[in-house]
């Protein structure tokens, strides 16, 4: 990524480094505007997060690899519990913080450049609604046969995502059935991030409800044992590994 297409990264550096008026800006492809939790939420600690993401992590084991990791707060955290974790994004500037905030392995890395080059794995982590870096069912069903070849028999996946269908928002119902109409999913959804004068190149972000998730680990050799629910649509599936893929 581009140091002026970088808008995720500059946010969470300015912030780390003193800037708290910092907004974070998502424009979706339809011209729908929101803005985010932010940096204070990237880089937040364990006491700060809700029950459900507290008792995800605990899922956890051996030697971990955080995708999408931004600020750090999941790998930093695990690596304080004597956790060998790795920490990549396509941000060079939030791997940047990362490594300033003492995370020890911090790659620039698109999660499509995910390969064994990396070593084996026990747990992925895919939080912080990071199941939609997946982009498609297509390329996730590819990439989570590839995280099956990378990661030990009792391996798991900790992958956060967002049940869309729970919105009563016009422009998101009216979203949703556009896509549908397009042949996508409810859920993809393209956007970018902007802050300040950066903007993010446009990027597929996919959002499924939990039968949706269920059919696309179908034949990739993992599957769902839990399901972690907060007060409202997002949720963190435990996923472990069964089997061989098809």
């Amino acid at each position: 990524m581009k140091p002026h297409e970088d808008a995720y990264g500059q946010a969470l550096y300015d912030y780390y480094h003193g800037d708290h008026r910092v907004v974070e800006i998502v424009e979706r492809e339809d011209g729908f505007i929101d803005t985010t939790g932010g940096p204070s939420a990237y880089l937040s600690t364990y006491a700060a997060w809700p029950p459900y993401l507290q008792s995800a992590l605990a899922y956890a084991q051996g030697r971990v690899l955080d995708v999408g990791c931004g600020g750090g707060r999941h790998a930093l955290h695990l690596q304080a519990q004597g956790l060998k974790s790795v920490g990549i994004d396509n941000s060079p500037k939030a791997i940047e913080v990362c490594r300033l905030r003492g995370l020890r392995q911090a790659h620039v890395l698109p999660a499509a450049q995910i390969s064994s080059r990396l070593g084996a794995f026990d747990a992925i982590l895919m939080l912080g609604n990071n199941f939609g870096l997946f982009a498609n069912p297509r390329r996730a069903r590819w990439l989570l046969r590839r995280f099956h070849g990378m990661t030990s028999p009792q391996a798991r996946i900790i992958a956060e995502s967002n049940d869309v269908y729970a919105t009563t928002t016009p422009e998101h119902l009216a979203y949703q059935a556009s896509n549908r109409a397009r042949g996508r999913m409810s859920g993809q959804i393209r956007i970018r991030v902007r802050y300040r004068l950066l903007k993010t190149p446009w990027f597929d972000y996919l959002m499924v409800s939990q039968d949706e998730m269920r059919a696309i680990l179908e034949g990739t050799g993992w599957q769902i044992a839990d399901v972690l629910a907060s007060d409202g649509s997002i949720y963190i599936a435990i996923i472990t590994k069964i089997g061989k893929t098809v």
